[in-house]
């Protein structure tokens, strides 16, 4: 139930133009500081995940992993994505508070 409402948010998020995916882009958005939130898909190259771990708390923009590539993409409506930054802080809040909720059960 609250993983639908995950996807529903980023969704949303996609639809609002908030969004940044693809990891060059991602990476850029964590550099200069528009990225609020990060979501890496639970099945990301080693190579990728680490490469976005190092980054976020290097920057210290909070990172979860979440979904599949397939679950990310279709949730905003593109091909398979790896990774997904949010980039307005009233979607970012909202969206941790729920991939906290998800990883507490």
């Amino acid at each position: 139930m609250s993983r639908q409402k995950v996807f529903n948010l980023i969704g949303l998020a996609a639809r609002a133009r908030k969004i940044t995916t693809g990891e060059e882009l991602v990476l850029g958005a964590i550099r200069n500081g528009s990225a609020r939130v990060v979501v890496l898909s639970n099945d990301a190259s080693a190579n990728t995940a680490d490469k976005m771990k190092n980054k976020c708390s290097h920057y210290g923009i909070p990172l979860h992993e979440f979904g599949s590539r397939c679950e990310l993409g279709h949730a905003i409506g593109k091909e398979a994505r790896v990774v997904v930054a949010i980039t307005d802080s009233g979607f970012a809040k909202k969206l941790s508070s729920l991939l906290r909720e998800q990883e507490e059960e």
